[in-house]
């Protein structure tokens, strides 16, 4: 079983969102892929809420990783909220119209029965 890296420490994040302001494209892409990755067990963190959903876990994790990644491209660190916090938001902003259109979709699909 594959697990999650470490998360990043209030350091390394700090060096990292550094880096990825940076400028230098070798530089940026480097520290925004060590951000999403060593920040990829906040999407099971935030997916375990919607355990018992009906929708496929897989396809929630692809939103949820995405919106990841629109966190890690939109944060601001001088705003006074850390990057799990802003990206817990984003992760949910991301998974919850899909879930609501899923949902809406079972839902047509029942009473046309």
């Amino acid at each position: 079983m594959k697990t999650f890296s470490k998360p990043l420490t209030p350091e390394e994040e700090a060096y990292y969102l550094e880096e990825y302001r940076s400028g230098d494209e070798k530089a940026v892409q480097e520290a925004k892929d060590v951000l999403i990755e060593r920040n990829l067990r906040l999407v099971a963190y935030v997916l375990k809420k919607y355990a018992g959903a009906p929708q496929d876990m897989e396809d929630m994790i692809s939103c949820g990783t995405i919106g990841l990644i629109k966190a890690v491209n939109t944060y601001v660190p001088g705003k006074g909220t850390r990057l799990a916090t802003y990206a817990a938001r984003c992760i949910e902003n991301a998974i919850l119209p899909r879930m609501c259109l899923r949902f809406q979709n079972r839902k047509k699909q029942v009473f046309k029965l």
